[in-house]
């Protein structure tokens, strides 16, 4: 399925604010990203940002779970977001 910039934009903003309002999740992003609260305040809107929260959130199955359970969201719905959004192009290594 293909999805449009704008919806998979939407949905990082839902996987941000999700994280966010996560008091367990949210410090390990910030160590792991070297991102500060007034960094996602200031780059919410910037696609490669949301690409990065979309990396992190894609690295744990559990969190994808948490997360698309929530939304009431297909679990790859979060892939084909991060495929939409700039750096998450398929690498084809051959």
């Amino acid at each position: 399925m293909t999805m449009t910039r704008e919806s998979a934009e939407t949905i990082g903003l839902q996987v941000l604010a999700w994280l966010v309002g996560n008091e367990d999740l949210l410090p390990v992003f910030l160590g792991a990203s070297g991102a500060s609260e007034a960094d996602i305040r200031q780059q919410a809107g910037n696609a490669e940002f949301l690409g990065s929260v979309l990396d992190f959130i894609l690295m744990d199955d559990a969190w994808v779970t948490q997360f698309c359970d929530g939304q009431n969201l297909p679990y790859e719905r979060l892939m084909q977001a991060r495929m939409s959004l700039p750096g998450g192009e398929i690498v084809n290594w051959t």
